[in-house]
């Protein structure tokens, strides 16, 4: 049951990712307030892993937090496009991989509480490599690394990215359960 009550909601501000409204609501308290919320379109988020266990690495500047980000592949799912075929075409983009094995790990949220977006990680496997065709508002490092360092590179926060730590994280149980890794 909400214990939220909205009154009315207006509009913002618009772009081709985000919409930022505003409502009027009375609070789970029962008085009166105003809640700004974020809508997105759905996030993605891929583990590229081949036989041998290596992943690949994003890295880019994030504008919104002045710093530079390790990553794994992700990005926004375009209109139309349904997850796995914004899976693949992310992973192409970014690293230039394609996939001939994809394994849905889940869904999550990347901050629910000013947010309502949701974010899709996927596992890619029986990989191939060709030419990363990144957009022209990236520019990326791409590393190809052994999956534990990666994980390890969690562990040591060198990875903050939330969908990089529990993409790599649903990855890590995935192996564990599979046998692949102790």
């Amino acid at each position: 049951m909400n214990p939220w009550k909205k009154i009315s909601s207006r509009e913002i501000y618009k772009n081709a990712w985000i919409r930022l409204r505003e409502d009027q609501v009375i609070t789970p308290g029962g008085k009166p307030g105003i809640y700004g919320v974020v809508e997105a379109k759905p996030a993605i988020g891929i583990i590229p892993l081949d036989e041998q266990l290596n992943t690949w690495l994003v890295g880019q500047y994030r504008y919104t937090l002045d710093c530079y980000s390790w990553e794994i592949p992700e990005g926004g799912a375009h209109d139309g496009e349904n997850r796995l075929q914004a899976a693949q075409r992310e992973l192409s983009e970014e690293t230039g991989l394609t996939a001939a094995n994809w394994t849905e790990l889940g869904e999550m949220y990347t901050s629910n509480s000013f947010t309502n977006e949701r974010a899709y990680l996927f596992l890619a496997r029986e990989l191939e490599q060709d030419t990363p065709r990144p957009e022209d508002t990236e520019q990326l490092s791409v590393i190809k690394l052994p999956f534990d360092e990666a994980w390890q590179k969690v562990l040591n926060y060198e990875i903050k990215d939330s969908m990089a730590v529990i993409g790599l994280l649903r990855t890590r149980q995935w192996l564990l359960a599979k046998g692949l890794i102790k």
